[in-house]
């Protein structure tokens, strides 16, 4: 049995997709109701991580677990990590992120994932740590500005980053929790390009066959924006990732998914043409 946290984002929905289509999988969920993943075989814990008694029964009985840092605040890997510990689980498998292994990234964030990365070597229980590069389906974020003006704002238009689809991150995953010889090991993921927020405008005009203009922020227009949906450690956070990749730190393509699934990584043309109706339909 293989528990899948996180099953209602971007790629722990994909997790749990993957490994329902193979056998049974267990899921813990503050919202059950949220989840897209139905059938036979899969199995919802209602809980979040600070909910022990919760987070102990979706653990009981289980070999490996597929982690997602729910609070950039909370303990979360802590909790798991030890309640993980205590049930005897064989595998434990973090979804991080890249930048915890680059010197130049010291934002909110980053610290704290480097700190969840070091609870659960600490834990005792063997892990593997997943580290993508920015997800392509954070360009969902550009959905209202095309439907209502066919236009992209963002900050930093020719910075380029090897974005990587969240599927992609989900199949090196489950490559994880299904194979053996992966304890003890971090696997950088990435798409197989780098590209920049205007060459994506420019990618997603095609797909959706209308005109788009790209509109480039202000630091202090995106600083507001960012503020208006997250606190202010997150939203600086941000501000400094998007610094260091309008400095090339995040252009690096690495093979993983390749060398994982035995497949290329998608493109981002491939995911936006896989998702164009979000960018026409509210």
């Amino acid at each position: 049995m293989i528990l899948v946290t996180g099953a209602t984002g971007a790629v722990g929905r994909e997790v749990a997709v993957l490994l329902a289509a193979a056998g049974p999988v267990r899921i813990l969920a503050r919202r059950p109701e949220r989840l897209t993943v139905r059938g036979e075989g899969v199995e919802v814990v209602e809980g979040g991580y600070g909910d022990g008694p919760a987070l102990d029964r979706a653990l009981r009985g289980v070999d490996a677990v597929f982690l997602v840092t729910n609070s950039p605040t909370e303990p979360d890997d802590e909790r798991v990590a030890r309640a993980a510990e205590a049930a005897g689980v064989r595998h434990l498998v973090k979804l991080s992120m890249m930048a915890v292994e680059e010197p130049g990234a010291d934002d909110f964030i980053t610290r704290r994932q480097r700190q969840n990365e070091e609870a659960i070597r600490e834990s005792g229980v063997p892990w593997t740590f997943v580290r993508p590069r920015t997800f392509m389906s954070n360009t969902l974020s550009w959905a209202p500005g095309i439907r209502s003006a066919g236009v992209v704002r963002a900050l930093y238009g020719d910075a380029p980053v090897a974005c990587v689809d969240p599927r992609d991150v989900a199949a090196v995953a489950v490559a994880v929790l299904t194979g053996t010889g992966h304890e003890g090991r971090a696997y950088a993921v990435s798409g197989p390009e780098a590209i920049t927020a205007r060459e994506q405008t420019a990618q997603l005009s095609r797909v959706l066959g209308r005109p788009l203009r790209f509109e480039e922020l202000g630091l202090d227009a995106a600083r507001t924006a960012l503020l208006a949906k997250y606190p202010r450690p997150v939203a600086e956070a941000f501000l400094e990732s998007a610094e260091r990749q309008r400095t090339g730190a995040k252009a690096a393509v690495v093979p993983t998914v390749q060398e994982l699934t035995g497949r290329q990584a998608r493109s981002y043309r491939t995911w936006s043409a896989d998702h164009a109706g979000t960018f026409t339909t509210a």
